[in-house]
C-alpha cells in the first residue's frame, strides 16, 4: 500500500512562494553581476581609447629634429596669458649645457630675468624690441667669458682669439632656441642691447663679454616663413 502524503493547508503555496523568491533572488544576483562587468568592460574600454586614440594620450609627442628645425621663427609677438616657469627654464638650460665649446671650456653664462622686476627693466635695455617682446615672460641675457675659448695657455691660439668665445656662445644660443621650440616654446635673439646697463642690473663680471638678450615664450598668432637664399648662393662644392 502506497503511504499518501497528507496535504496541509497553505503548507504546499508557502514552498511554491520559497521557490519562486529563491529564484527572483538568483536572477536579481545574476543581473547585478552583469550589470556590474559591463560597466567595468565600458571603463576598461573608454581608458584603452583614451591611450590609443590621437590626440587624446595623456603623454605628449614630441616634435622631431626636422619639426623643430622648420617650425622655430624669430618671434616678435607674444601671448600673455601664457607664462613659463622656472623649472622649465632650468630644463631648457640643462639640455643647452650639451652644447659643444673649444676643448670644453664652456665659456657662455645665462641671466635669466623671470621676475617683474627684473624683466620691466631688461625690456626698456632692448631698443627698438621693447614693443615686440613685452609680454614675452622672460628674458635672457647671454654673456661669454674672455680669455677662455681660442686659447691656450693664456695665449690666443689664432688670429680668431674672442671670437672663438663669440663663436662658442652663438653654438650655445643656437641649443637654447632649437629646444626652446622643442618645448613648445618660441624665441627672439636680439642684438640691440645696452651692454653697460645690462651689466649693471646682473652684476655681470667685467671679464664677460655681454652678447645677446633672447626672449623667451608663446607665439601669438603664426608668423610667415622667411624667404631663404638658393642653397648654390651659400655653398661651394670642390
Amino acid at each position: 500500500m502506497i503511504p499518501v502524503i497528507p496535504v496541509i493547508p497553505g503548507k504546499t503555496k508557502d514552498i511554491n512562494n520559497l521557490k519562486f523568491e529563491a529564484k527572483r533572488v538568483k536572477i536579481q544576483g545574476l543581473l547585478v553581476s552583469l550589470y556590474t562587468m559591463m560597466k567595468r568592460m565600458f571603463v576598461l574600454g573608454a581608458l584603452v581609447a583614451l591611450m590609443v586614440l590621437p590626440g587624446c594620450s595623456q603623454e605628449k609627442k614630441s616634435p622631431s629634429f626636422d619639426e623643430v628645425l622648420t617650425t622655430r621663427r624669430s618671434i616678435r609677438s607674444y601671448d600673455a596669458t601664457k607664462k613659463i616657469s622656472e623649472a622649465e627654464v632650468r630644463e631648457l638650460l640643462t639640455a643647452v649645457q650639451e652644447a659643444p665649446s673649444w676643448a670644453n671650456q664652456q665659456p657662455t653664462k645665462y641671466y635669466v630675468a623671470i621676475s617683474p622686476e627684473k624683466l620691466a627693466a631688461v625690456q626698456d635695455l632692448v631698443g627698438g624690441n621693447k614693443d615686440r617682446i613685452k609680454e614675452a615672460p622672460v628674458l635672457i641675457v647671454s654673456t661669454f667669458e674672455r680669455g677662455k675659448s681660442g686659447f691656450f695657455r693664456g695665449n690666443a691660439a689664432n688670429e680668431a682669439g674672442d671670437f672663438w668665445g663669440a663663436y662658442d656662445n652663438g653654438l650655445s644660443n643656437c641649443y637654447l632656441v632649437l629646444k626652446a621650440r622643442a618645448m613648445g616654446f618660441d624665441t627672439l635673439i636680439m642684438g640691440m642691447r645696452e651692454a653697460d646697463k645690462l651689466r649693471q642690473l646682473f652684476a655681470i663680471p667685467d671679464g664677460e663679454a655681454v652678447m645677446a638678450v633672447i626672449a623667451l615664450g608663446y607665439r601669438k598668432g603664426e608668423p610667415v616663413q622667411p624667404r631663404h637664399k638658393p642653397l648654390d648662393d651659400i655653398v661651394k662644392f670642390f
